[in-house]
């Protein structure tokens, strides 16, 4: 057995509303076996070893952050579509550009680097919702699965686990208009054709300890509805993310094709459950919010990219208040900062209500960890805790952002930058702020030219 110990000078235990000072963390083959108190200028507990074998960690340790909502490709557009007017169909024209210059060779290249930048912010685990299945005219590798296997090689060459969220997409509007373009590489016919890749990539998945297989329905304008229910029943108990009012276009056209809002629609084809993460709900009604936490289904928010899109402020008070367990993810990746996508949460609500305190502390740090690890379907993650995985995350107290801060401030003045060190199932993998393995700008840059220029 590979044994490991921590000593961290802050570490934010569960169910506490602060972190705690001077904690020994202990693990054994990438769990932790023990997590210990120490009083203030005392000795270890009996049983434990002399703190000399204890790697220090200096400033605040968190457990790993997961970012449950990535498109890896999308990091080729940081600065590119940020400066001009327009909205979130015009950015995705540009989006679609890059989507259809990649195979599975450049895809490896750009996600690899793009999972060391999310290391590098603290991310253990990844949740990648992945459409870009076959080739530029929509004809099926040879490998049927090569892009999603690309993914999960490019997350375990940056050394995090991945939740690969395979996502069925079959139209290109609400009234079933067919895919065109770029969008042809991302159908599989039908729910079948769909479900025929997706067991072939579930049975390829037991050889990797890093990933799991999900499933996504990319939306209610990609799936038509007769085909919602089927896939509904043929992912019972898998984690099923799906794209949820994002828009108010997509709540229109739903409207009119179906008489009801996109909610609704997937509540009434058994969709909500409590393995389901809806990813933004940004355009609910209270009866949305109401099917969503009578379902005890997830919600993923992603503030950075709701933001850069133009496609508002959801209600995530209401939503936590329902019994809706709120995860954030970075999404289109224009900002890789799990720390300001949980303080967006509660000063977007402050902007919507002009009142402060909508959300404390503790409860964004589930938003960016625990909560998030099981939406994933990583429940044994996330948690400081005896037989959680060891994922540690160590945030510097010493920064111009973080200086005479309290440790209970973390999540409203650090970034992505103050992350000192990164352990992932007890392995470090990033040190002194620098990813062990990856040149993490020099591969980004290398691989973002290649499909760019």
């Amino acid at each position: 057995m590979t044994r490991t110990c921590w000593l961290a000078e802050y570490a934010w235990l569960p169910d506490r509303a602060e972190p705690t000072a001077d904690v020994l963390i202990e693990a054994e083959d990438g769990r932790i076996t023990a997590v210990t108190p120490l009083a203030a200028g005392g000795d270890p507990t009996a049983g434990v070893e002399v703190l000399d074998d204890a790697v220090r960690l200096p400033g605040l340790t968190l457990p790993g952050l997961a970012n449950a909502h990535s498109h890896a490709f999308h990091r080729a557009l940081r600065g590119r579509t940020q400066g001009g007017r327009g909205d979130f169909w015009s950015w995705r024209d540009r989006m679609y550009e890059v989507a259809a210059r990649l195979d599975p060779d450049s895809y490896l290249a750009l996600a690899r680097a793009t999972y060391a930048e999310l290391a590098l912010a603290g991310i253990t685990c990844v949740g990648e919702f992945h459409y870009l299945h076959h080739g530029p005219d929509g004809t099926g590798y040879a490998d049927p699965n090569a892009m999603g296997a690309a993914l999960v090689e490019a997350a375990a060459q940056a050394g995090i686990r991945i939740t690969l969220l395979d996502t069925l997409y079959l139209t290109a509007t609400v009234d079933g208009a067919p895919l065109a373009g770029p969008q042809r590489r991302f159908g599989d016919g039908d729910v079948d054709g769909w479900s025929d890749r997706h067991d072939r990539l579930t049975a390829a998945s037991h050889a990797w300890q890093h990933c799991r297989v999900g499933a996504a329905l990319h939306s209610v304008r990609a799936v038509p509805a007769d085909q919602i229910a089927t896939f509904a029943r043929r992912n019972e108990g898998v984690p099923l993310h799906v794209h949820l009012s994002e828009q108010p276009a997509e709540n229109d056209a739903c409207r009119a094709m179906h008489g009801c809002t996109p909610t609704r629609l997937l509540a009434d084809r058994g969709v909500l459950t409590q393995a389901t993460t809806a990813v933004h709900a940004t355009h609910l009604t209270s009866a949305d919010v109401t099917l969503l936490g009578d379902a005890r289904a997830g919600v993923c928010l992603c503030p950075t990219t709701e933001r850069d899109l133009a496609d508002g402020i959801g209600p995530a008070r209401r939503l936590a208040d329902a019994g809706v367990g709120l995860s954030l993810g970075s999404d289109s990746h224009a900002v890789v900062d799990l720390f300001e996508e949980a303080r967006a949460v509660e000063l977007d609500e402050r902007l919507r209500t002009r009142r402060r305190g909508h959300f404390a502390p503790a409860e964004l740090l589930a938003a960016a960890t625990a909560t998030g690890h099981a939406a994933l379907g990583w429940a044994d993650a996330g948690r400081l805790a005896v037989g959680a995985r060891a994922d540690l995350v160590t945030v510097r107290q010493d920064s111009p952002r973080t200086a005479g801060m309290p440790p209970v401030g973390a999540f409203f003045a650090a970034t992505a930058a103050d992350v000192a060190s990164v352990v992932v199932d007890g392995r470090q993998v990033v040190a002194d702020g620098r990813h062990l393995t990856v040149d993490v700008p020099a591969e980004l840059r290398a691989a973002i030219e290649a499909v760019t220029r």
